[in-house]
């Protein structure tokens, strides 16, 4: 019956399972101690990844280990980015690693990244903010470990490119817990003596943790408020910090930094010779050249002797004088003539002439003045005669004159008819001239 059996081979049960393995896992991150680890010529890395309880074998391909910020080695604690796969050979499970790196370096790398993106808002990796480098420094500072390779290195290369320099070294930590109050007192030294025309941060490479010193806030403050220009180069190329972004400029490394602030002595000399050889051909044509406008002057002044330029000049002269004679004759002529037009014109406009004038238009007015006014009030008299006339024409008094009375009660109420009083009433009675207390006798209201 084993016609009806679907048999699997070895190869195919490992392919199959590799392929269930890889399609089951996601890329995922896992932690561990490396354990026989191996490098063979190829560049590949081959270990285990273990923790108390378990192990796991991994491949790291020579593409992704050339891009490892670290050299691992055996009992390394680290985390890598994997996946699962199955190496059909041995049937073996195993890790193929994506990238790696040191346990505790993910939340370091985090904290990096926050405190760049908090300065770099705030404006302290401004390229405006940068000061230019001395072309030619004197006196520099280097602010790093007396005894580091990084410092041997830097001295080594400014003995040979730039040997005039005085180089003043300000020793201080450069790894450890201590390290970045030892370094922020080491650049403040270099910034308050003010004898250094740039100062170099640097130490060698190394981890995350040996390059976090670095990394300090209050550094990066310091540094963006030196007033000295400062070059960051700390670590290897592939190794940044804080401080390098916002110094005035990085260098990848100590040594590069020794070539950037120093100028080739080499170079230098051979700029000045260039610069000299330049300068003597163009002297020479200078000098050519006088030479050739001299020669010119002398052919110019053997050509027309002094004698006839005198002459000339003298008879030049003359004319300008003649005609500085005439102009002034015509400016006397025309200021003459102005001057008698304007006496002309102030006999015409005196002031007495003037006066006397306006005194017969003011007596004139006067007389004027006076009979008008005279007319005007003859007219009003005559207006107001008229009309005391007619105001005496109907005026009580006038009628009191045609022997008519107004007759009025004691309380000089006027009596229109006789039931206004009774009889023994006292009454009063106005004539033209003076007046009558009377008594009513008897009243009637018929007249006869």
């Amino acid at each position: 019956m084993t016609e009806n059996r679907d048999i699997f081979s070895v190869s195919r049960l490992n392919s199959e399972l590799r392929h269930v393995l890889e399609g089951s896992f996601p890329l995922l991150w896992v932690q561990g101690e490396i354990s026989n680890l191996s490098i063979p010529r190829s560049g590949h890395l081959y270990f285990s990844l273990k923790d108390s309880h378990a192990q796991i074998r991994c491949a790291l391909f020579k593409g992704k280990a050339n891009l490892l910020r670290f050299k691992p080695k055996d009992g390394d604690s680290v985390i890598a980015r994997a996946k699962v796969a199955l190496y059909e050979p041995r049937g073996d499970c195993q890790l193929i690693i994506e990238s790696m790196e040191p346990a505790g370096e993910g939340a370091l790398q985090k904290a990096f990244e926050a405190l760049k993106l908090k300065l770099q808002k705030e404006g302290l990796f401004e390229t405006s903010l940068k000061k230019e480098l001395p072309a030619h420094p004197i006196n520099i500072g280097i602010v790093t470990s007396s005894s580091g390779a990084a410092i041997r290195d830097m001295l080594n290369i400014l003995s040979r490119r730039h040997p005039t320099a005085t180089v003043t070294i300000y020793p201080c930590l450069v790894q450890g817990t201590e390290a970045p109050a030892d370094i922020r007192q080491a650049l403040n030294n270099a910034l308050t003596r003010q004898q250094d025309d740039v100062i170099v941060l640097t130490r060698g490479g190394g981890s995350i943790e040996d390059l976090w010193a670095f990394n300090d806030e209050q550094l990066a403050r310091d540094i963006a408020a030196a007033d000295i220009p400062i070059v960051s180069a700390v670590g290897h190329e592939i190794d940044f910090t804080i401080a390098d972004f916002v110094a005035d400029r990085r260098a990848p490394t100590p040594s590069a930094a020794a070539e950037l602030i120093s100028p080739d002595q080499a170079q230098i000399s051979q700029r000045v010779h260039q610069l000299n050889a330049q300068l003597t051909l163009r002297t020479q044509q200078s000098l050519a050249a006088k030479q050739k406008q001299l020669q010119q002057l002398e052919q110019r002044l053997t050509r027309q002797h002094p004698r006839a330029r005198t002459q000339q000049q003298q008879q030049r002269l003359d004319e300008i004088q003649l005609r500085l004679q005439r102009s002034v004759s015509n400016t006397l002529l025309k200021q003459q003539t102005a001057a008698n037009n304007l006496n002309i014109r102030l006999q015409q406009q005196r002031p007495s002439a003037i006066i006397e004038r306006f005194k017969e238009r003011l007596s004139s007015m006067q007389s004027r003045l006076a009979r008008s006014t005279e007319s005007a009030l003859k007219a009003r008299r005559e207006k107001l005669n008229a009309h005391s006339r007619e105001l005496h024409a109907i005026s009580p008094l006038a009628t009191l004159e045609r022997g008519y009375s107004i007759v009025s009660t004691a309380k000089n109420k006027v009596i229109t008819k006789s039931s206004d009083v009774a009889s023994g009433d006292s009454i009063d009675v106005r004539l033209s001239e003076g007046t009558l207390r009377a008594t009513v006798t008897k009243t009637s209201k018929k007249t006869d």
